[in-house]
């Protein structure tokens, strides 16, 4: 593909509450084995995409770790590759991303060392399969300078958090405001957008100059008139998880059959790193129903429409119903947990009681896991 491709991975989110407190949104574990930022990693991969930068700074320990090896998504390549770009202390700049445009002028020579003539930048935060190729054809046949992937939301979905577009017959962008406290439109802007490498460059050190440093309000809001700039509709899944509520919710439609088969049976696949970890143990006791169990677990109880992830061990007379139980966690004998979310490497102690009335419950226990 005649393109680059751009992850921005490194917000901070307070949406999110205490699960963003020790991992960055696009390290969010997905439907038992994946994480957020595969899902985008995947659809570059799927677009032929060659050469991509993943832009990480809020908690990115794990997130870096996840990306510590290109071959998961066959990025491996002589040509192009995989490249992780955090915060770096230089003789021009001392200071962290201050702004996603902040964030790709401070390497822009990742920009400018390229040969391709497009970029199509994506978020590492949206859980969706698209193909790129189709969207850079359709900002070809518009002649476009910029492209904005978008999408109609059901009438009853609150979209004050998103970026709100209004667009002409043609799908030339008229009105784009972004996260309104009254949306007029229910078009919302998916975070993807291409644009020509070269206009980027030149729009990028234009917004440094001025010193801006937000993608969407200092380029895409502020040049709406003076630059051909485009909506391309998607018509497929696609869920941005940037709340609790939305998280939980995006998980739980991996429990329906035709999403399961959508993401994981029908082409193109979605990759991610593989642990080497033995497959789920069911013991005597054992009742799963409609459960998605990852591997490396150990079920003793009954289990009704939760998503299991790895290595966890649920022991004897307990309850999970409609929950997440992330990587990691031993929930100990007697205990109930309903409308909830675990946090990974938590030790729940037996005979606990954990229920979310009214709004998703996230509980985070560190007891020592092993006492005499």
């Amino acid at each position: 593909m005649r393109a680059i491709g751009i992850i921005l991975a490194g917000g901070n989110n307070h949406r999110m509450k205490e699960l963003s407190q020790k991992r960055a949104i696009s390290a969010m574990p997905i439907a038992g084995s994946y994480r957020s930022i595969d899902f985008a990693l995947s659809n570059m991969t799927n677009s032929h995409i060659q050469r991509v930068g993943v832009f990480t700074q809020y908690n990115a320990r794990s997130l870096n770790e996840h990306l510590s090896s290109s071959k998961w998504w066959d990025f491996g390549r002589k040509q192009g590759g995989l490249f992780v770009f955090t915060p770096t202390v230089t003789s021009d700049n001392n200071s962290w991303y201050r702004g996603t445009a902040d964030a790709i002028y401070q390497n822009l020579s990742f920009l400018k060392n390229s040969h391709e003539p497009y970029v199509v930048i994506a978020s590492g935060d949206c859980v969706y399969k698209m193909d790129y190729n189709k969207v850079l054809e359709y900002h070809i046949e518009k002649k476009a300078d910029i492209t904005v992937v978008c999408k109609d939301m059901p009438a009853e979905e609150k979209i004050d958090r998103y970026g709100v577009i209004k667009m002409n017959e043609d799908n030339r962008i008229e009105e784009f405001e972004e996260k309104p406290i009254m949306a007029k439109f229910n078009t919302v802007s998916c975070g993807i957008y291409v644009v020509r490498r070269r206009q980027l460059i030149e729009m990028i050190e234009k917004c440094a100059e001025e010193n801006r440093n937000d993608f969407v309000q200092d380029i895409l809001i502020r040049y709406k008139d003076l630059k051909r700039m485009y909506g391309y509709k998607m018509q497929d899944y696609w869920r941005n998880i940037a709340t609790v509520e939305d998280y939980f919710s995006t998980n739980m439609d991996f429990l329906k059959p035709e999403i399961r088969d959508y993401f994981f049976r029908q082409y193109p696949d979605i990759y991610s790193k593989v642990d080497d970890l033995p497959p789920a143990k069911y013991n005597i006791g054992a009742k799963i129903k409609n459960s998605l169990v990852s591997s490396g677990c150990i079920i003793n109880s009954t289990v009704e429409n939760s998503i299991i992830f790895k290595n966890t061990f649920i022991g004897n007379n307990c309850t999970i119903r409609n929950s997440i139980i992330l990587n990691n966690v031993y929930i100990g004998d007697n205990s109930y947990i309903e409308n909830c979310i675990v946090e990974s490497r938590d030790t729940i102690r037996a005979n606990s009681h954990h229920v979310g009335e009214g709004e998703i419950k996230i509980v985070i226990e560190k007891n020592e896991r092993y006492i005499i």
